[in-house]
């Protein structure tokens, strides 16, 4: 760049200095009021006089020998090589554009529009010598008034076609606000307006192109490209703008990027194309221009690297010099960025109607039709160069038929590039319209002034340019935005390589700026792929990553190189490519696959399962045993055994050893509220009921022991039915008072716990008070030890049937139970703690049950000899 700013200089001081002479004269009236020119350029174009003169500068040709730049009097021609036909297909386009608006008497009436053009012959110095020529005039004197009035020379320029050439003259340009409108300059940086004020253009800027082609990538889920670039500011550009704009989007990485050298440096093509052939990104993105293409296609065909999909930046969608047998092979299915097609009719005749000039067959006025006439016929006008005709070369008559040759210039079907120079023509055509309109004392300058025809600034054009918004014949509207770019639209090219080896660029889409933003819009089933499988290919750093699974980055490597890591437990991805894994919420866990969450396996001792059938079938069998045992007294309430027993608190024993069977179903099922409150009271107060009846039952045969020795019968008044029914009653209602406390003051309640298993909610009660718990418990077991202590006194009593002996050995049975119950309900997680409870109770139970009612029912249904009064005293068994 900072040979480019030399140049920028010297052009300028090269500029300021042709005017110098000029400036003197207008400062002091000591000097001749004429303007002289210190010298002139002699240079390739073509001229039509009018009361308004528009330049524009063109690439007729590809090469050229840079002359002398010194000032001399003696014209110096430039030396240009290669014709380029479409060059002058755009020239003569403005020419035809001109020819219409002078014909039209809508558009700037009684105003003769004329042009300078001029062939910039691909050169930087050559197009910014055409364009001072263009500022400054051709003649060499110039005559002023006093007051320097007069029409500048041209009053905006068309062109140039080159980014660079473009920055270069409108740099100097833009100093003196002199409009500038470019048909194919489309590096993004001339959409500055501080240091391009005067530049517009009709082509989108590059920062559209780019994003354009990113939308293309993100269609077909390209995420990892190369990029190939010149090493021109349109080429270095646009890599800054694909590079930040891919970051921004997200739509993928560049695998490579490197610049095309110019000219043919074997070595360092033979090293892009083998870093194009190690890589995995099949896609490569060449903003360049073709002469470069030619260059690279040479290697990649010596190399034979196909399986690429290229995608074409504007420069050369539509290079036909590369849609070769040779290089389709390679190129075919190439995606390409192409200016908009338009059609313009009349511009063939028009075309048609170009003549030599055999009068000036010498002339700069008429160089370019000269020699297009001599490369399209391959002929030489008079005087030919020595020895042309001994060779067999033919003189040039200007007579010949143009429609009897084959020339791009007729070839007006594809229209792109013309297209914009058109639009160009007509935006300035409508600037100078609008200006001319202005009424007098409203306009838009100072004191509310107008530009006017005899006194024009091109200052005053920008001014109006900024504002013009016209459409087109084609239906295409034209304006420009704050920063001189006009609407932003594109055409999508697909190269087609037909059967018969013919290629054919056809349009499968279009890219354009909407109030939604930027538009693709793509016609798939037209697309050619140049793969076996006919489809679009796969170009991805990595793989997408499945659902259930999260990216990780791989170490230096760019955002779209990475491993898919799966989620862990608990956490899914429900998307492809997910960045984080989220977490499941609390009542939920991640499916297998890891991709969606399901609730959790809920855990509780169910009537459904199988240790749940077997603790709910011993309890009904309990239950069912108490009330045949209940069934069995009851019928022989009136033997001696049940008579001997207290029948009564046998009675109220049975029941409460059905309801501690009973209470146990309480702790199977999913657990409520209501069971989790009920269950500890039923279990609390239904084993002291139990316990209440049996301790009784203990101080009942010890005082019956006590009255049979003298002067103890009154002990006996002590333990009457009231007093038995009143003991049960306290003991019990204490129960009741510490179950009811506990419950109010902490309840029990049911509880998700999801510390046992992470992918379970174990559904259990809490007790809610632990000294609640404890005490209830405590209660319990300071009963049955009091009733075991005195069961134990009573075990050695002289009656045949001692029931202390079967107390005994139920307490004995019950607070083994009950004593290994702490640690084992402790230590048990989740359901087993109750299926530990419940084990407990129904233990105990069948204890109480079978210890102290198992020998009574042996002797009422298996030995009733032994169910009389003798036998029951120790007096032996009646026959």
């Amino acid at each position: 760049m900072s040979a480019f700013l030399d140049i920028n200089l010297f052009l300028l001081m090269y500029f300021m200095l042709s005017y110098s002479h000029c400036s003197s004269a207008i400062l002091s009236p000591l000097y001749s009021t004429s303007c002289q020119l210190l010298g002139q350029f002699h240079l390739n174009g073509m001229h039509k006089a009018g009361d308004v003169v528009l330049g524009g500068l063109f690439q007729v040709h590809f090469f050229s020998v840079f002359p002398d730049m010194s000032f001399t009097s003696k014209p110096q021609h430039p030396t240009c090589n290669s014709f380029d036909v479409l060059g002058l297909r755009q020239a003569q386009t403005m020419a035809f554009a001109i020819d219409e608006i002078n014909r039209n008497s809508n558009l700037l009436p009684n105003v003769t529009l004329g042009y300078s053009l001029y062939d910039n012959c691909l050169t930087l110095g050559i197009g910014f010598r055409a364009a001072l020529s263009l500022a400054s005039g051709r003649e060499e004197q110039l005559m002023l008034d006093k007051t320097c009035a007069g029409n500048p020379p041209v009053l905006g320029i068309v062109g140039d076609s080159s980014s660079t050439r473009s920055i270069a003259i409108s740099t100097v340009l833009g100093l003196y606000r002199v409009p500038m409108v470019s048909y194919f300059a489309t590096c993004s940086c001339l959409s500055d307006r501080q240091k391009f004020p005067s530049f517009f253009r009709t082509i989108p800027s590059d920062a559209f192109q780019v994003r354009a082609m990113i939308q293309i990538l993100r269609h077909f889920g390209w995420t990892w490209a190369g990029l190939l670039i010149s090493d021109d500011d349109y080429g270095l550009h646009a890599a800054r703008s694909f590079q930040s704009d891919l970051a921004q989007s997200g739509g993928g990485c560049l695998a490579y990027l490197e610049v095309l050298p110019w000219g043919n440096d074997p070595a360092e093509l033979r090293r892009i194309v083998d870093v194009m052939r190690k890589s995995t990104a099949r896609v490569v993105i060449v903003f360049a221009h073709e002469n470069l293409m030619i260059n690279l296609m040479k290697e990649v065909v010596r190399q034979n690297v196909t399986g690429l999909q290229w995608m074409a930046s504007e420069a050369w969608t539509a290079a036909t010099v590369l849609q070769t047998p040779q290089l389709m092979p390679y190129l075919g299915g190439t995606l390409g960025i192409a200016i908009r097609r338009g059609h313009i009719s009349g511009l063939r005749d028009f075309v048609l109607q170009i003549r030599p000039d055999l009068q000036h067959n010498n002339s700069y006025e008429n160089y370019l039709v000269n020699q297009f006439w001599e490369h399209t016929f391959q002929c030489k006008f008079a005087p030919p160069q020595a020895g042309w005709v001994e060779a067999g070369g033919s003189l040039c008559t200007g007579q010949e038929d143009l429609e009897n040759v084959d020339t791009e210039l007729l070839d007006t079907s594809d229209l792109r590039p013309e297209y914009n120079v058109y639009k160009a023509v007509y935006a300035l055509a409508y600037a100078l319209h609008d200006m001319l309109q202005c009424e007098p004392g409203r306009g838009p300058f100072s004191g509310h002034s107008c530009g006017s025809l005899q006194r024009l600034e091109p200052w005053q054009l920008v001014y109006y340019l900024e504002k013009v918004n016209f459409t087109t014949q084609f239906g295409d509207q034209v304006s420009f935005d704050e920063n001189g770019d006009a609407l932003p639209i594109y055409d999508v090219m697909n190269w087609l390589w037909l059967p018969d080896r013919r290629t054919k660029v056809q349009n499968v889409g279009e890219v354009k700026q909407s109030a939604k933003g930027e538009e693709l819009t793509l016609d798939e089933d037209k697309i050619f792929w140049n793969f076996e499988s006919k489809q679009p290919p796969r170009s991805v750093c990595s793989e997408s990553c499945p659902p259930g699974t999260r990216m990780a980055r791989k170490k230096g490597e760019p955002e779209c190189c990475f491993d898919c890591i799966p989620c862990s437990e608990g956490k899914i991805s429900n998307m492809t490519d997910s960045m984080e894994c989220t977490s499941c919420p609390e009542d939920f866990w991640s499916s297998p696959q890891r991709d969606h969450c399901v609730p959790k396996e809920t855990e509780f001792l169910s009537y459904n399962e199988p240790l749940g059938i077997c603790l709910t079938t011993a309890s009904l069998l309990g239950t069912f045993i108490c009330v045949i045992v209940l069934g069995i007294f009851i019928h022989h309430r009136n033997t001696p055994i049940v008579r001997a027993n207290n029948s009564e608190l046998s009675f109220q024993l049975l029941l409460s050893l059905k309801l501690c069977f009973l209470c146990s179903l309480l702790f199977i099922g999913r657990p409520r509220l209501w069971t989790c409150q009920l269950r500890h009271a039923a279990f609390g107060i239904s084993f002291v009921l139990c316990i209440s009846c049996i301790l009784v039952k203990t101080m009942v045969v010890l005082a019956v022991f006590k009255a049979s020795k003298p002067g103890g019968g009154a002990h006996l008044k002590w333990f009457g039915p009231l007093q038995q029914r009143g003991t049960v009653l306290v003991l019990t209602s204490i129960q009741a008072a510490i179950c009811t406390a506990w419950i109010v003051s902490a309840s029990p309640a049911p509880y998700k716990n999801t510390q046992y298993h992470n992918d379970k909610i174990v559904y259990e009660c809490v007790v809610g008070s632990t000294v609640g718990f404890g005490v209830l418990l405590g209660y319990i077991g300071l009963l049955a030890i009091l009733s075991f202590l005195l069961a134990f006194l009573a075990r050695n009593l002289p009656d045949t049937f001692n029931e202390a002996k079967l107390i005994t050995f139920s307490m004995l049975i019950f607070c083994a139970v009950w004593v290994a119950f702490v640690p084992a309900y402790v230590s048990s997680p989740g359901k087993y703690a109750d299926v530990v409870e419940v084990f407990a109770i129904l233990a105990s139970s069948f204890g109480l049950l079978v210890s102290l009612f198992g020998p009574k029912c042996y002797i009422i249904l298996l030995r009733p000899e032994r169910n009389t009064k003798k036998a029951i005293m120790g007096r032996g068994i009646e026959s």
